[in-house]
């Protein structure tokens, strides 16, 4: 799959929230409610509007591109939000449309993000595809556990982080 690598701006927003809710359903879709679904496909034109000031800002904001000129993946980092945080930076999020799985946009998402960089993350306990996925490129879990919040359903999630010491 020939694919584009290049920072998001405030003008792919729409393709952005697009892409971004039809990979919630292709990864999630055995493990929250419809009502969730319709929900976050109802919030789409609010929620195109709170991500073009996201794209706008210095962080890495990082979308593939397919040769159709289709958003088929993303990723975001920055600074660590948790107060505990393992690592300074952190991987907010990284997705792709499932007929991109195995043809190296994720990687490929994940390395335009992060770089080799130590850093951390957050992912369903329930995903063992993501799970492995992030294992491949040096995270491991740390023991820590979190729910999401009650509009995601408060599923059971894990961190995972990729450490200097791990690394080396």
């Amino acid at each position: 799959m020939d694919f584009l690598i290049r920072q998001a701006t405030p003008e792919d927003a729409e393709a952005v929230v697009h892409m971004h809710t039809l990979a919630h359903e292709e990864t999630y879709g055995d493990r929250l409610s419809a009502e969730f679904f319709r929900t976050r496909r109802a919030s789409i034109p609010e929620r195109v509007e709170r991500r073009r000031p996201f794209l706008a800002g210095s962080d890495p904001r990082i979308i593939a591109v397919d040769a159709n000129h289709e958003v088929v993946g993303l990723a975001d980092s920055g600074p660590a939000r948790d107060e505990d945080g393992p690592e300074a930076l952190e991987l907010y999020s990284l997705y792709t449309l499932r007929r991109t799985h195995g043809s190296g946009v994720g990687a490929a998402l994940l390395s335009a993000a992060i770089g080799e960089s130590p850093a951390y993350l957050w992912v369903l306990e329930n995903n063992p595809r993501a799970q492995a996925f992030y294992v491949k490129h040096g995270f491991r879990p740390d023991g820590t556990r979190g729910q999401l919040p009650p509009e995601w359903e408060e599923l059971p999630e894990i961190r995972m982080v990729r450490s200097e010491r791990a690394r080396s």
